[in-house]
């Protein structure tokens, strides 16, 4: 038996000049990070507002009307697919394998921002979390050369993640949810994971900071995910229970079929161009079946579900089940179309699919609406991320003063979740499934071959959330 390699005393670990430095460099980066997060977040609250509300008001029309999903969503196909098929990265990562993936390059951020500006604003149902991640990723990178990229990973491997964790330090609602996403989803232990962990605190600490403090300076607002207002809680009773875990399964079978759908889509479009389009149109018909449907705005269904979550948590009691049933139907299915097709972040949609399905079935006897929609919030984000713990932090977050009373539920609800996906994996074969990986462009000529050679050696640095195969290293 070979012995164990020795490790680094936590004293001298932190104390290294190495790892100081290290540390001093995600905190700076965490500034421009911020800044560039906060613009790009800023840029897309305005335009979604003029799109959808100003654009239609102009028209003569006092919401949007029950077609506009069409056009806007054909118009964010037809802007997506060149910056896709043409930019490096192809716009970034494919929403339905998850969060993961090695750190976004800086000659790939403009292919991200204007991917992510091409489909967010129009209604293509995704959130802005991966956007914000890969840009995080990629304003972080530019402190390090590309040969000292290719010298150094593993340095360009947390500094990358800890540019992520900063770029979305404050749109979950609280600088902690993407450190403990980091923490439950990497495959390290020991003084590794502290290295990794100690610089991810340290950008998303200084990021929420410049964020919430240029916020309140300017007065803009970024829309970070929120609930303003939401039902009264107490502590759960034996009903609550009773309707909560068979919820939790349901929400976990809904968020899987949309994952599922996700992977079929990702399969079909590739990088055809045509296809691209064809799904973004498709993406329209469910916002467009849904306003038929309910005689509703369609910005309901569109977007990352945002908004329609705190109207959800605001106002139970102003929905109608057939109008939740439509809404979770075409959300579910315009969803799962856009994760393997367009580009954005997989967490928000789903999350907006649980808190509907917990206030459509808060309305049964003896189950309380903010348990309902406590579980339900937290069943999503187990089913999207794989990763229980950070989804408890994230419903907990959300609910904040009723979180403490609410515990139970959501304890009882993210377990019951997990084990739903993972046994639907494991019965569907998705768990083996390989990642479906499509012809990448040619690099430009003009690359330089350090650059291209840092990306060849770049680990993953973020968990797989939302992926099929859960976490991974």
């Amino acid at each position: 038996m070979s012995e164990p390699q020795p490790t680094m005393p936590l004293q001298r670990l932190l104390t290294d000049p190495k790892i100081l430095r290290l540390l001093l460099v995600s905190a700076l980066v965490g500034i421009p990070v911020s800044l560039v997060a906060f613009g790009f977040v800023g840029l897309v609250h305005e335009l979604q507002d003029w799109i959808w509300d100003s654009a239609p008001d102009a028209l003569g029309y006092s919401r949007a009307p029950w077609w506009w999903g069409l056009p806007t969503l054909a118009l964010a196909g037809l802007l997506a697919v060149p910056v896709i098929r043409r930019l490096p990265g192809a716009g970034g990562h494919v929403p339905v394998r998850g969060l993961g993936g090695a750190p976004t390059l800086p000659r790939e951020a403009p292919g991200v921002a204007l991917a992510a500006l091409a489909c967010l604003p129009l209604g293509v149902m995704l959130g802005p979390e991966a956007p914000l991640m890969a840009l995080g990723s990629a304003v972080a990178l530019l402190a390090l050369p590309a040969a000292r990229r290719t010298e150094h990973p593993q340095a360009a491997m947390v500094l990358g993640t800890a540019g992520s964790t900063a770029g979305i330090s404050t749109i979950f609602g609280s600088p902690l949810i993407p450190v403990v996403m980091i923490l439950e989803g990497v495959a390290l232990a020991g003084p590794a994971r502290l290295v990794l962990i100690v610089p991810c605190l340290l950008a998303s600490g200084v990021g929420a900071l410049v964020f919430t403090g240029f916020g309140h300076w300017t007065g803009l607002e970024v829309g970070a995910l929120s609930l303003p207002s939401k039902p009264s809680a107490g502590l759960p009773d034996a009903g609550d229970f009773l309707w909560g875990i068979p919820m939790a399964v349901l929400v976990g079978l809904l968020v899987a079929a949309g994952l599922a759908l996700g992977r079929r889509s990702e399969r079909w479009t590739g990088l055809s161009g045509p296809r691209i389009l064809g799904c973004a149109i498709a993406v329209g018909v469910c916002i467009t079946l849904y306003a038929l449907a309910t005689d509703r705005s369609p910005e309901e269904v569109a977007l990352s579900g945002q908004q329609t979550v705190g109207l959800l948590a605001a106002e139970p009691g102003g929905w109608a089940v057939m109008a939740l049933v439509a809404l979770i139907a075409a959300k579910v299915l315009g969803w799962g179309i856009a994760l393997g097709s367009l580009r954005g972040g997989p967490i928000f949609p789903a999350i907006m699919i649980g808190a509907a399905v917990g206030i459509a079935c808060g309305a049964l006897p003896g189950f309380g609406m903010a348990p309902a929609l406590a579980a339900g919030i937290c069943a999503a984000g187990v089913a999207a991320t794989r990763l229980p713990v950070t989804a408890i932090v994230l419903a907990a977050a959300l609910l904040g003063d009723e979180a403490s009373d609410l515990m139970p539920i959501l304890v009882v609800s993210s377990v019951t979740a997990l084990l739903t996906v993972v046994t639907l994996d494991r019965l569907t074969g998705a768990e083996q499934e390989p990642q479906p990986q499509p012809e990448a462009e040619p690099k430009p000529e003009s690359e330089s071959e350090s650059e291209a050679a840092a990306e060849r050696h770049q680990p993953e640095s973020t968990p797989n959330a939302g992926g099929e195969n859960g976490n991974r290293p």
